[in-house]
Order: structure tokens, then C-alpha cells, then sequence
């Protein structure tokens, strides 16, 4: 384990947000999955929110064709403002000016649309040789668990790079990156031996997944530029988090942080459901009412 005395502290946030979300069709011929709405915010906002509460003030978005309602979305928009104001409604236009004001929000797309790791490669002119956080905006993270900025200070500790690990049922283990690990003396965070990209149930090293948060070296831009595409005909992320994970060099080695709070894959549709029912019970101006509304739908069921 690598220590420094004073490692660069993490202040960027890369939010890869370049995918075509063919699972929500036809919903998403025209408006960027990111945009769909988690109550009354799109599910991206919920993501650079969380970077934000993490310190994480400069987030660059990895973008495609199609995407420009992500960069309008976080753009004033003057009329609007002009006229919430003049109608007196100041909750709306709070709601809208905190939009506005959530860090220095940059753009850059991808291009070709070659996996993960290309997306995080286009980071690199921009991160340079300091460590970054990359959150994929599939996953919602409940505000109430502290994830990321666990995530940052073993990141600070190590020097290395952090990965997020959730176990799941053996059964599901193929939907995801997975990864062998090892306890660390001292420690509540695991030093990572292995990562497998969605392997087969039987040649799965472990039940703990990947899910989308990662607090990387600046060395990964070094070696994903020398990753051979992998599953899919992509460049994956997972495959140059295994060459780091076996290195012995500064900047190398990953370290996993186990987490069990609650998480949303809004990239699935059953869970995205989940998410809008479950956030908005839990609203002070919604809750009751929906509570109520779900106990008696719940009681006419088969």
C-alpha cells in the first residue's frame, strides 16, 4: 500500500453519460435517458448532487449525440426565472436557480462509442495527473450514505485507486464486474486481488460486484491507453483496473469499499420504478398521501 504525505487532494468528478439507453424505447428515441425523471428531478441531477456533497465542485460529463438537454438542463434559463418570479413562485424558482449553481459543470462527447474505459480515457486532458471520482449515472445512490467521500479518503490513504463493491446473490453476479479481495490489517476497506468482467456464475472469484463509483489513479489513463479491447469489443474499464490491481508501481494497486446502503439502478426499468415509488414516499409533500394510495392499491391485488 502505497502512503504519501501529501497525496493531490480529488476535487473532479467524470460522469459518463454517452449511452443511448435502448432498454427505456421509445422513451428515449428523443429525450437522453439521464433526463428521465426520478420524481421530479432527472435521474442526473440526483449523480452531480452527489459529487457535490462530496467536495467534488469540477464535473465533466462524457456526452454523445443527442445529449444537449444534459447541458441545458444545468443552464440558466432567463425567461423562465424572469417569469416564476413574477408569478411569486419562489419554491420553483429555487428548485430551478439551484440547477444553475451545483459547480463547474464541462462537456466534452465521446465520439466513438467504444466502452466505459474510452468514455474515462476522454477524461484525460481535462483530470491531468491528479486522481478523479467517476460516477455512472445508472446508479443512484441514497443521499443519506456517505459512499463517495468514504471512497475519497482511502483513495488519499492508499494512493491507489478505490472501487465500489456491493455483494449480490451468486445468481446475479454475472451482470457485473466482479472482484476477488482481501482484507487489509486495520482496515474497513479490502485491497482488491482480481476483477472479472461479468463473468460466468461457476468462474466467479466472488459474489461482490461492481456498481458505478470509482475514485481512480491518474495512473488508469496510462493504461487504458494500452487496453486491448476486451468483452464486447469494448475498452473496459474492469480490464485496466486488473492491470493496476497487479502492479507494485506508485499509482498502482485498487482497493474495494464495501458498501450496504440502498442503491437504485435506474438503467433497469423494474428498479427505476422502485426508485420514483420509494423517494417519493419518503417526501414530506408527498409521502402520506402516496403511502396511503400504496396501501390500499397493495390491498385490491391477487
Amino acid at each position: 500500500m502505497t502512503d504519501t504525505n501529501s497525496p493531490r487532494p480529488v476535487t473532479k468528478a467524470v460522469i459518463p453519460a454517452a449511452g443511448l439507453g435502448t432498454r427505456f424505447l421509445p422513451a428515449t428515441k428523443a429525450t437522453p435517458k439521464e433526463m428521465l425523471p426520478v420524481v421530479d428531478r432527472p435521474a442526473i441531477q440526483y449523480v452531480v448532487e452527489e459529487a457535490v456533497s462530496a467536495g467534488l465542485n469540477d464535473v465533466l460529463m462524457i456526452t454523445g449525440r443527442n445529449k444537449r438537454a444534459l447541458e441545458d438542463h444545468f443552464d440558466r434559463v432567463p425567461t423562465l426565472e424572469d417569469s416564476l418570479e413574477e408569478q411569486g413562485k419562489d419554491k420553483l424558482l429555487k428548485s430551478v436557480l439551484d440547477t444553475n449553481d451545483m459547480g463547474e459543470i464541462h462537456y466534452v462527447r465521446q465520439g466513438d462509442p467504444k466502452g466505459l474505459g474510452h468514455a474515462v480515457l476522454r477524461a484525460k486532458i481535462h483530470v491531468g495527473n491528479e486522481p478523479f471520482a467517476v460516477l455512472l449515472g445508472d446508479d443512484l445512490i441514497d443521499e443519506k450514505d456517505d459512499l463517495l467521500s468514504e471512497m475519497v479518503r482511502v483513495q488519499q490513504k492508499t494512493g491507489g485507486s478505490v472501487i465500489a463493491l456491493m455483494e449480490v446473490p451468486e445468481s446475479q453476479i454475472s451482470a457485473y464486474g466482479c472482484a476477488a479481495i482481501e482484507t487489509v490489517d486495520g482496515e474497513d476497506f479490502f485491497k482488491v486481488s482480481e476483477l472479472v468482467e461479468k463473468p460466468a456464475v461457476e468462474e466467479a472469484p466472488s459474489n461482490y460486484a461492481v456498481i458505478g463509483r470509482y475514485v481512480l489513479s491518474p495512473k488508469v489513463f496510462e493504461v487504458l491507453e494500452n487496453t486491448a479491447p476486451g468483452r464486447g469489443n469494448e475498452i473496459q474499464l474492469t480490464d485496466a483496473l486488473q492491470t493496476l490491481a497487479k502492479g507494485n508501481e506508485e499509482g498502482d494497486g485498487v482497493y474495494g469499499v464495501v458498501f450496504k446502503g440502498r442503491r437504485f439502478d435506474t438503467g433497469d426499468k423494474l428498479s427505476y420504478l422502485k426508485a420514483n415509488v420509494i423517494l417519493a414516499a419518503e417526501r414530506d409533500d408527498l409521502g402520506s398521501e402516496l403511502r396511503s394510495w400504496i396501501k390500499e392499491f397493495a390491498s385490491e391485488l391477487d
